[in-house]
Parts: structure tokens; C-alpha cells; sequence
């Protein structure tokens, strides 16, 4: 049976878990008498916590909302992802509040036991937010494989792991870890590839990682000039797609609109520059160069040249019905 500390703190979780409970239930939960689960509620109640009791045989035991907050109880999950979340906030990721969250994470912080406030610590200390639209539906990342990537960051240590692919292939890799990169509802990996010998976006759902994890290693000085906002969200534009394409537009670089942000035309000359974008449909994406408003040619993959054709006969055709004036 727990001491009654603990047990008091252990009921109090289950009410803030649950709308009601029956009195049976709870003392089910914690191997207690009724009796006994009537004399912590009471305690409870003297302590601040306002737990409202139904009579009957359909009553039970829910906690309500009191005129002054009580001290809320959080298991360690819980307590990193409200820290996480307001580090996100204190950086700007929500208007108007930073001071706010700045203050009530800094509170949160002094009573986090050390081993979480080392995870809190690691996760926004390595953790960078990619502007841009509402969050799409996205698969759930667990939050111990988020702090094992950024304990791994911290630590300089390299990061082993499965990783599937787009086409469902399942690969090995030994990957440098620098940092997690959060964008429209998925997480991203940013590490440096050590059999690839090159930088890599890796989606952290996609990856399982292995234990132990690898060696130390020596920093490495970011890509794409230190932004890694903007090297992610340029890197998931082309490299998770099950298409990539390199499109030689007919138009100066700087003259290119309607380009979604991460997609930056490469000057060729005066007159031209190179576009690398991606995508999983190539009909899509064939429509989509059309927008553009400039000529250009499409200089991989055959797959896309194969539907710019298919586009321009069908636009062909369709000229050619045109009623006469």
C-alpha cells in the first residue's frame, strides 16, 4: 500500500487524467478502501484542489476548476513537452507572448529534477522552427527518440540508426547529429551523412535509432551559411520527394516569382538560371512549371520531360478546338 504522501499525490494524478471517477474505481486504482479514497479527497480539498463529488450509484469524483490555480502535477513527459512548448514561444513562435513564456519557463525550470532540465535544456538548445503555414496532419514523433537526437547533438556523439526511405527500403546510417528542425507539423533531422560523406535531411519519424550510439566527433561548420532553416526547408523541397528535378529556366534569377519558400533559382548566366525542385507527381509538377510564366527546359528526369510532352500536346490539342472568331 502507498504512504498516504503518496498516495495523495498519485490520486491527484488520476483526477487531472480523467473527467470522473466512481469511488470503487480509484480505490481499485490505489488498493485502498472507499473509506480511505473519502478521507484523501477531503485532504485534497483542504489543501486547495476543488474535487467535486456526485452522490449515487452513478456518482463519482472529477476535479474541477478552482478560483486560484493549484500546483499542477506532471509526470516527466509531460513536464518536457510544456517546457519545450514554451521554449517555442519564448523564441517567437507565437506573437505576443515571448516575455510571458520566457518567465513561466524559467519558473518551470527551477523545480524540473535535473535529469529532465538536462533534456529541456538540450531539446531547445538544438531545436530550430521553420517558418510557414498551419501544421499539416503528420505522423507522431515519441518523445524519448526527439531528446535521444538532441542529447546526442549536445554530446557530439553519433547518432546510429535505421532510416526508411521514401520507397519503404529500410538502410543503416551513421550520421553526425546537429540539429532538429521543426516544420508545419513534422520533425526533421539535420546531420552530416559520415558514409555519404555528405549533409543530409532525414525525417524523424522515418528512423529508429540503434543502440549504443557512436563515437565523438569534431564539429563541423553548418551548411548553407549557417541557416539551417532555410537549408531544411530548401533540403525538403527536393531530397523527400519521390521525383527531383533540375528545370534551366529562361529567365535572370532575381526575375522568377511564384517560388514557395526553400525554392531559390541558381544563376546560370545573365539570362538563365537553374531550378531544383521536387515532388511525387510529375503531372504536378509539369503544370506547375507552367505557372512560372518563362521558358524552360526540364533537364532530368526523363519522367518529367515525358510529362511537360504530355502536357503541351494535350494544351495542343485543346488550342486547336478552339471555336473560330
Amino acid at each position: 500500500m502507498l504512504e498516504t504522501s503518496a498516495r495523495l499525490l498519485k490520486l491527484l494524478s488520476l483526477l487531472q487524467a480523467h473527467r470522473e471517477w466512481s469511488g470503487p474505481e480509484l480505490a481499485g486504482r490505489l488498493g485502498v478502501s472507499t473509506r480511505t479514497i473519502r478521507n484523501d479527497v477531503e485532504r485534497l480539498r483542504s489543501l486547495g484542489y476543488p474535487v467535486h463529488a456526485t452522490p449515487g450509484v452513478a456518482g463519482g469524483y472529477r476535479l474541477g476548476a478552482g478560483a486560484a490555480l493549484p500546483p499542477l502535477l506532471l509526470d516527466d513527459e509531460e513536464a518536457v513537452a510544456v517546457a519545450v512548448g514554451l521554449g517555442r514561444a519564448a523564441g517567437g513562435g507565437v506573437e505576443g507572448i515571448e516575455e510571458t513564456s520566457v518567465r513561466a519557463l524559467a519558473k518551470l525550470e527551477q523545480v524540473l529534477p535535473s535529469r529532465l532540465r538536462h533534456r529541456v535544456s538540450a531539446l531547445n538548445a538544438y531545436t530550430v522552427q521553420v517558418p510557414g503555414s498551419a501544421p499539416s496532419v503528420a505522423p507522431s514523433v515519441a518523445p524519448e527518440v526527439l531528446t535521444t537526437i538532441a542529447n546526442a547533438a549536445r554530446d557530439r556523439e553519433r547518432l546510429r540508426f535505421d532510416y526508411t526511405g521514401h520507397e519503404g527500403e529500410v538502410t543503416a546510417r551513421d550520421v553526425e547529429p546537429y540539429r532538429l528542425a521543426h516544420r508545419r507539423g513534422r520533425w526533421y533531422l539535420l546531420g552530416y551523412d559520415v558514409r555519404r560523406e555528405d549533409w543530409r535531411t532525414f525525417r524523424v519519424d522515418r528512423l529508429r535509432p540503434r543502440v549504443p550510439s557512436g563515437p565523438r566527433f569534431a564539429p563541423r561548420e553548418l551548411p548553407g551559411d549557417g541557416d539551417v532553416a532555410m537549408y531544411v526547408e530548401k533540403g525538403v523541397n527536393t531530397a523527400m520527394w519521390r521525383y527531383r528535378a533540375t528545370v534551366l529556366l529562361h529567365a535572370p534569377a532575381g526575375q522568377v516569382g511564384h517560388l514557395p519558400p526553400g525554392l531559390e533559382p541558381e544563376p546560370v548566366d545573365e539570362a538563365t538560371c537553374l531550378l531544383r525542385l521536387g515532388g511525387d507527381d510529375v503531372g504536378g509538377m509539369a503544370a506547375w512549371l507552367g505557372f512560372l510564366g518563362v521558358d524552360f527546359e526540364v533537364l532530368d528526369p526523363p519522367e518529367l520531360v515525358e510529362a511537360v510532352a504530355v502536357l503541351s500536346e494535350r494544351y495542343r490539342r485543346a488550342a486547336a478546338r478552339r471555336p473560330a472568331s
